[in-house]
């Protein structure tokens, strides 16, 4: 996928790798990132549908917070560890074992699961059908962005 430009020609950019990771939290700097390239207006149009939804708001489920409350920290200026000790203030305390759990599970998600048939179709949109490497929508989203 070309992360292609914005109206003054300027480049749209793709947000980190959803494998990225802090304080053992997957995913989340992927979600702070999309919201501060959202707001600098350089998140490419068809990621705009999905804020806050999906993984995102996956993630804000297992952290206990509304989605709009942490954007609204990104949006003001926190860094990622500053909207995760924000989140972690606000939002369900959770022992190291359930962290690990998630991670595993936000990895895995399209790998023989129920969103396994909506991976097969977004890799034959894509082109991607015989890349038997991209086994997970983790997976799907770093080739789509050439990762």
């Amino acid at each position: 996928m070309d992360a292609g430009l914005r109206g003054d020609n300027q480049p749209m950019a793709f947000p980190c790798s959803p494998y990225d990771e802090i304080d053992g939290l997957i995913y989340f700097p992927r979600m702070c990132d999309k919201i501060r390239l959202h707001q600098r207006g350089e998140l490419p149009q068809d990621y705009h549908a999905n804020l806050g939804s999906g993984m995102d708001l996956w993630t804000c489920q297992f952290l206990g917070v509304d989605y709009e409350g942490l954007a609204e920290q990104v949006r003001a200026g926190a860094d990622d560890e500053m909207t995760l000790i924000w989140a972690r203030r606000h939002g369900v305390a959770r022992p190291d074992h359930e962290f690990a759990w998630w991670s595993a599970y936000m990895r895995t998600r399209g790998f023989r699961d129920d969103l396994a048939e909506r991976l097969d179709q977004r890799k034959k949109e894509s082109g991607f059908e015989d890349r038997r490497d991209i086994q997970t929508f983790m997976d799907y989203i770093d080739a789509d962005e050439g990762r």
